[in-house]
Protein backbone atom coordinates (compact mmCIF):
# COMPACT_ATOMS: atom_id res chain seq x y z
CA UNK A 1 0.00 0.00 0.00
CA UNK A 2 2.63 2.58 0.89
CA UNK A 3 4.18 1.89 -2.54
CA UNK A 4 0.84 2.35 -4.30
CA UNK A 5 0.67 5.71 -2.05
CA UNK A 6 4.24 6.84 -3.15
CA UNK A 7 3.93 6.10 -7.31
CA UNK A 8 0.21 8.09 -6.99
CA UNK A 9 2.19 11.07 -5.35
CA UNK A 10 4.76 10.55 -8.38
CA UNK A 11 1.81 10.33 -11.37
CA UNK A 12 0.14 13.53 -9.25
CA UNK A 13 2.88 15.67 -9.66
CA UNK A 14 3.48 14.76 -13.49
CA UNK A 15 0.31 15.68 -14.31
CA UNK A 16 0.24 18.84 -12.19
CA UNK A 17 3.26 20.08 -13.93
CA UNK A 18 2.71 17.90 -17.33
CA UNK A 19 5.97 17.63 -17.25
CA UNK A 20 8.36 14.83 -16.41
CA UNK A 21 11.17 17.10 -16.37
CA UNK A 22 9.60 19.78 -13.91
CA UNK A 23 8.33 16.82 -11.49
CA UNK A 24 11.83 15.18 -11.59
CA UNK A 25 13.02 18.68 -10.34
CA UNK A 26 10.17 19.43 -7.80
CA UNK A 27 10.47 15.60 -6.26
CA UNK A 28 14.13 15.71 -6.45
CA UNK A 29 14.22 12.20 -8.20
CA UNK A 30 15.77 10.94 -11.67
CA UNK A 31 13.23 11.76 -15.19
CA UNK A 32 14.07 8.07 -15.77
CA UNK A 33 13.26 6.94 -12.29
CA UNK A 34 9.85 8.51 -12.63
CA UNK A 35 9.47 8.15 -15.73
CA UNK A 36 9.78 4.16 -15.29
CA UNK A 37 7.42 4.41 -12.20
CA UNK A 38 4.92 6.17 -14.05
CA UNK A 39 4.67 3.24 -17.19
CA UNK A 40 4.77 0.52 -14.24
CA UNK A 41 1.65 2.23 -13.01
CA UNK A 42 -0.24 2.30 -16.33
CA UNK A 43 0.84 -0.88 -16.90
CA UNK A 44 -0.55 -2.22 -13.50
CA UNK A 45 -3.77 0.03 -14.31
CA UNK A 46 -3.89 -1.46 -17.77
CA UNK A 47 -4.88 1.85 -19.01
CA UNK A 48 -3.32 4.70 -20.69
CA UNK A 49 -2.85 7.89 -18.25
CA UNK A 50 -0.62 10.29 -19.92
CA UNK A 51 0.13 11.14 -23.60
CA UNK A 52 3.31 11.99 -23.64
CA UNK A 53 4.77 13.72 -27.02
CA UNK A 54 8.66 15.36 -27.50
CA UNK A 55 6.78 19.10 -26.27
CA UNK A 56 4.06 18.10 -23.42
CA UNK A 57 2.57 15.61 -21.66
CA UNK A 58 -1.09 15.93 -21.22
CA UNK A 59 -3.68 13.45 -19.47
CA UNK A 60 -5.88 11.31 -20.76
CA UNK A 61 -9.75 10.83 -19.97
CA UNK A 62 -8.90 7.80 -18.26
CA UNK A 63 -5.80 9.84 -16.79
CA UNK A 64 -8.08 12.76 -15.98
CA UNK A 65 -10.07 10.58 -13.72
CA UNK A 66 -7.59 9.00 -12.09
CA UNK A 67 -6.11 12.39 -11.29
CA UNK A 68 -9.12 13.75 -9.87
CA UNK A 69 -9.14 11.44 -7.21
CA UNK A 70 -5.68 10.31 -6.81
CA UNK A 71 -4.47 13.96 -5.65
CA UNK A 72 -6.97 13.94 -2.91
CA UNK A 73 -5.63 10.49 -1.69
CA UNK A 74 -2.25 12.09 -1.58
CA UNK A 75 -3.09 15.53 -0.13
CA UNK A 76 -5.30 13.60 2.90
CA UNK A 77 -1.90 11.05 3.36
CA UNK A 78 0.39 14.14 3.43
CA UNK A 79 -2.06 16.15 6.20
CA UNK A 80 -2.15 12.96 8.21
CA UNK A 81 1.49 12.05 8.08
CA UNK A 82 2.26 15.84 9.10
CA UNK A 83 0.13 15.55 11.96
CA UNK A 84 1.21 12.67 13.36
CA UNK A 85 4.75 13.80 13.31
CA UNK A 86 3.76 17.34 14.76
CA UNK A 87 5.33 19.16 11.89
CA UNK A 88 2.89 22.08 12.50
CA UNK A 89 5.07 24.31 13.18
CA UNK A 90 7.46 23.64 10.58
CA UNK A 91 6.20 23.62 6.88
CA UNK A 92 8.02 22.12 4.08
CA UNK A 93 8.07 20.89 0.70
CA UNK A 94 7.15 22.57 -2.66
CA UNK A 95 4.79 25.16 -2.56
CA UNK A 96 3.26 25.74 -5.89
CA UNK A 97 1.22 29.22 -6.00
CA UNK A 98 -1.26 30.80 -8.76
CA UNK A 99 -1.27 34.46 -9.32
CA UNK A 100 -1.91 37.60 -11.39
CA UNK A 101 1.60 38.39 -12.75
CA UNK A 102 1.54 42.40 -11.76
CA UNK A 103 -0.53 41.79 -8.40
CA UNK A 104 2.12 39.21 -7.28
CA UNK A 105 4.91 41.86 -8.48
CA UNK A 106 3.70 45.26 -6.69
CA UNK A 107 1.64 43.52 -3.47
CA UNK A 108 3.40 39.84 -2.78
CA UNK A 109 6.78 39.95 -3.59
CA UNK A 110 8.13 41.17 -0.31
CA UNK A 111 5.89 38.87 1.63
CA UNK A 112 6.92 36.06 -0.27
CA UNK A 113 10.21 37.25 0.67
CA UNK A 114 9.27 37.46 4.55
CA UNK A 115 8.04 33.77 4.22
CA UNK A 116 10.63 31.84 2.67
CA UNK A 117 12.80 33.43 5.36
CA UNK A 118 10.82 32.35 8.06
CA UNK A 119 10.01 28.88 6.43
CA UNK A 120 13.31 28.13 4.81
CA UNK A 121 12.28 24.59 3.72
CA UNK A 122 9.72 25.89 1.41
CA UNK A 123 10.56 26.16 -2.02
CA UNK A 124 8.00 27.90 -4.44
CA UNK A 125 7.11 27.40 -7.78
CA UNK A 126 5.31 30.55 -8.71
CA UNK A 127 2.75 30.64 -12.08
CA UNK A 128 2.21 33.73 -13.50
CA UNK A 129 -0.19 33.10 -15.84
CA UNK A 130 -4.10 32.93 -15.54
CA UNK A 131 -5.68 30.01 -15.91
CA UNK A 132 -7.18 28.92 -19.14
CA UNK A 133 -10.34 27.74 -16.89
CA UNK A 134 -10.70 28.58 -13.32
CA UNK A 135 -11.37 24.34 -12.74
CA UNK A 136 -7.82 23.62 -14.54
CA UNK A 137 -6.00 25.78 -12.14
CA UNK A 138 -5.65 23.35 -9.26
CA UNK A 139 -3.80 20.76 -11.91
CA UNK A 140 -1.00 22.60 -11.43
CA UNK A 141 -1.24 24.31 -8.13
CA UNK A 142 -1.63 24.24 -4.24
CA UNK A 143 -3.48 28.05 -3.67
CA UNK A 144 -4.78 30.44 -6.40
CA UNK A 145 -4.43 34.30 -5.68
CA UNK A 146 -7.63 35.42 -7.36
CA UNK A 147 -8.77 38.82 -7.00
CA UNK A 148 -12.60 40.52 -7.87
CA UNK A 149 -15.49 38.92 -8.04
CA UNK A 150 -16.16 35.90 -5.64
CA UNK A 151 -14.82 32.69 -6.73
CA UNK A 152 -16.68 29.53 -8.15
CA UNK A 153 -18.71 28.00 -5.13
CA UNK A 154 -17.42 24.76 -5.74
CA UNK A 155 -13.72 25.98 -4.62
CA UNK A 156 -12.74 27.24 -0.77
CA UNK A 157 -11.85 30.67 -0.79
CA UNK A 158 -10.62 32.37 2.20
CA UNK A 159 -10.37 36.82 1.59
CA UNK A 160 -7.09 37.93 1.86
CA UNK A 161 -7.50 41.41 1.95
CA UNK A 162 -9.22 44.10 -0.99
CA UNK A 163 -7.44 46.98 -2.42
CA UNK A 164 -8.59 49.94 -3.80
CA UNK A 165 -7.44 51.81 -6.63
CA UNK A 166 -7.92 55.30 -8.19
CA UNK A 167 -7.67 57.03 -11.63
CA UNK A 168 -5.09 58.18 -13.77
CA UNK A 169 -3.73 59.57 -17.06
CA UNK A 170 -1.13 61.31 -18.97
CA UNK A 171 -0.85 65.18 -18.92
CA UNK A 172 -0.90 65.09 -22.17
CA UNK A 173 -4.47 63.27 -23.19
CA UNK A 174 -6.02 65.62 -20.37
CA UNK A 175 -4.55 68.80 -22.73
CA UNK A 176 -6.28 67.63 -25.30
CA UNK A 177 -9.43 65.69 -23.84
CA UNK A 178 -9.70 67.82 -20.78
CA UNK A 179 -9.73 67.34 -17.18
CA UNK A 180 -13.61 65.36 -15.79
CA UNK A 181 -14.45 67.08 -12.49
CA UNK A 182 -17.31 64.15 -12.23
CA UNK A 183 -17.61 60.20 -12.94
CA UNK A 184 -20.54 61.61 -15.22
CA UNK A 185 -18.30 62.67 -17.78
CA UNK A 186 -16.01 59.61 -17.57
CA UNK A 187 -18.72 58.37 -20.46
CA UNK A 188 -17.06 61.21 -23.04
CA UNK A 189 -13.61 59.45 -22.28
CA UNK A 190 -11.18 56.59 -23.19
CA UNK A 191 -11.52 54.93 -20.40
CA UNK A 192 -8.92 51.57 -20.89
CA UNK A 193 -10.69 48.14 -19.36
CA UNK A 194 -9.18 45.06 -17.75
CA UNK A 195 -10.04 41.45 -17.88
CA UNK A 196 -8.63 39.02 -15.90
CA UNK A 197 -8.90 36.53 -18.89
CA UNK A 198 -10.19 35.95 -22.07
CA UNK A 199 -13.97 35.93 -22.53
CA UNK A 200 -13.65 37.38 -18.51
CA UNK A 201 -17.02 40.12 -17.88
CA UNK A 202 -15.42 43.79 -17.68
CA UNK A 203 -14.14 44.91 -14.39
CA UNK A 204 -16.38 47.42 -13.78
CA UNK A 205 -15.48 50.83 -11.75
CA UNK A 206 -17.45 51.05 -8.68
CA UNK A 207 -16.43 54.30 -7.46
CA UNK A 208 -17.50 55.59 -4.19
CA UNK A 209 -16.64 59.42 -2.59
CA UNK A 210 -18.09 60.51 0.84
CA UNK A 211 -21.30 57.84 0.49
CA UNK A 212 -21.76 58.10 -2.81
CA UNK A 213 -21.49 55.52 -4.60
CA UNK A 214 -21.52 55.92 -9.13
CA UNK A 215 -20.88 52.20 -11.33
CA UNK A 216 -19.19 53.23 -14.39
CA UNK A 217 -18.45 50.42 -17.62
CA UNK A 218 -15.47 51.31 -18.95
CA UNK A 219 -14.36 50.15 -22.50
CA UNK A 220 -14.16 51.77 -25.56
CA UNK A 221 -10.80 51.49 -27.99
CA UNK A 222 -8.13 48.83 -25.27
CA UNK A 223 -9.02 46.08 -23.24
CA UNK A 224 -6.43 43.96 -21.60
CA UNK A 225 -5.49 41.99 -18.93
CA UNK A 226 -2.22 42.78 -18.08
CA UNK A 227 -2.08 45.96 -15.66
CA UNK A 228 1.84 46.57 -16.75
CA UNK A 229 0.21 47.22 -20.72
CA UNK A 230 -2.30 49.51 -18.78
CA UNK A 231 -0.08 51.45 -17.12
CA UNK A 232 2.16 51.45 -19.99
CA UNK A 233 -0.38 52.77 -22.23
CA UNK A 234 -1.97 55.44 -20.31
CA UNK A 235 1.51 57.23 -19.64
CA UNK A 236 1.65 57.03 -23.59
CA UNK A 237 -2.02 59.02 -23.50
CA UNK A 238 -4.21 56.29 -24.68
CA UNK A 239 -6.67 57.11 -22.09
CA UNK A 240 -7.66 56.84 -18.65
CA UNK A 241 -7.16 54.20 -16.00
CA UNK A 242 -8.05 52.32 -13.13
CA UNK A 243 -4.79 51.70 -11.35
CA UNK A 244 -3.24 50.72 -7.71
CA UNK A 245 -1.55 53.70 -5.71
CA UNK A 246 1.37 51.28 -5.61
CA UNK A 247 1.55 50.72 -9.33
CA UNK A 248 1.42 53.92 -10.13
CA UNK A 249 3.09 55.87 -7.46
CA UNK A 250 6.91 55.71 -9.45
CA UNK A 251 4.98 56.88 -12.71
CA UNK A 252 3.29 60.00 -10.60
CA UNK A 253 6.15 60.68 -9.18
CA UNK A 254 8.41 61.36 -12.66
CA UNK A 255 5.42 63.33 -14.36
CA UNK A 256 4.03 60.49 -16.25
CA UNK A 257 0.31 60.12 -14.43
CA UNK A 258 -1.98 62.59 -12.83
CA UNK A 259 -4.66 61.21 -11.00
CA UNK A 260 -7.78 61.89 -12.00
CA UNK A 261 -10.96 62.62 -10.36
CA UNK A 262 -8.49 62.45 -6.80
CA UNK A 263 -11.11 62.94 -4.05
CA UNK A 264 -13.00 59.58 -5.67
CA UNK A 265 -11.97 56.03 -4.91
CA UNK A 266 -12.44 52.73 -6.72
CA UNK A 267 -13.01 49.48 -5.59
CA UNK A 268 -12.41 48.02 -3.23
CA UNK A 269 -11.51 44.94 -4.96
CA UNK A 270 -11.46 41.77 -3.00
CA UNK A 271 -8.19 39.44 -2.85
CA UNK A 272 -8.69 35.73 -2.11
CA UNK A 273 -6.72 32.67 -1.58
CA UNK A 274 -8.59 29.90 -3.38
CA UNK A 275 -8.05 25.83 -2.83
CA UNK A 276 -9.50 23.11 -4.02
CA UNK A 277 -10.27 22.28 -0.50
CA UNK A 278 -9.85 22.65 2.90
CA UNK A 279 -7.91 19.77 3.92
CA UNK A 280 -5.11 21.98 3.84
CA UNK A 281 -1.01 20.55 4.03
CA UNK A 282 0.57 22.39 6.38
CA UNK A 283 2.70 24.28 4.28
CA UNK A 284 -0.39 25.60 2.28
CA UNK A 285 -2.34 26.51 5.54
CA UNK A 286 0.59 28.58 6.96
CA UNK A 287 0.94 30.53 3.85
CA UNK A 288 -2.23 31.21 3.34
CA UNK A 289 -2.43 32.52 7.40
CA UNK A 290 0.80 34.18 6.85
CA UNK A 291 -0.78 36.40 3.83
CA UNK A 292 -3.67 36.89 5.78
CA UNK A 293 -1.71 38.74 9.10
CA UNK A 294 0.12 40.59 6.30
CA UNK A 295 -1.19 41.98 3.97
CA UNK A 296 -4.85 42.83 6.11
CA UNK A 297 -2.22 44.89 8.28
CA UNK A 298 -0.27 46.21 4.71
CA UNK A 299 -3.76 47.20 3.19
CA UNK A 300 -4.98 48.57 6.15
CA UNK A 301 -1.72 51.13 6.56
CA UNK A 302 -2.15 51.82 3.45
CA UNK A 303 -5.29 52.95 3.14
CA UNK A 304 -5.61 55.54 6.37
CA UNK A 305 -2.36 56.94 4.29
CA UNK A 306 -4.48 57.38 1.18
CA UNK A 307 -7.42 58.39 2.80
CA UNK A 308 -5.16 60.88 4.88
CA UNK A 309 -3.46 62.04 1.33
CA UNK A 310 -7.43 62.68 -0.18
CA UNK A 311 -7.95 65.14 2.69
CA UNK A 312 -4.82 67.07 1.73
CA UNK A 313 -5.94 67.09 -2.31
CA UNK A 314 -9.61 68.43 -1.11
CA UNK A 315 -8.36 70.66 1.63
CA UNK A 316 -6.19 72.34 -1.55
CA UNK A 317 -8.99 72.67 -4.04
CA UNK A 318 -11.40 73.99 -1.52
Amino acid sequence: MTKCLQTMELFVEVARAKSFSRAALVLGVPKSTLSRQVAELERSLGVQLLSRTTRKVELTDAGSRYFERCQHIVAEAQFAHEEIQGLASTPAGPLRVNMPIDFGTDFLAESLMAFSRRYPDVTFHLDMAAPDHAGQVFHACDVAIEIGEQPSPTRIARQLGSISAYLYAAPSYLAARGTPVHPDHLASHECMEFRATPGARVTRWPLHRNGEHIEFHPGKRFSMNSASMLRRLATLGAGIAVLSEVAAQQEVAAGRLLRVLPDWEVGPFPVYAVTETRLLPVKTRTFVEFLTERLQGDWSRHAKRSAARALDVRAETD
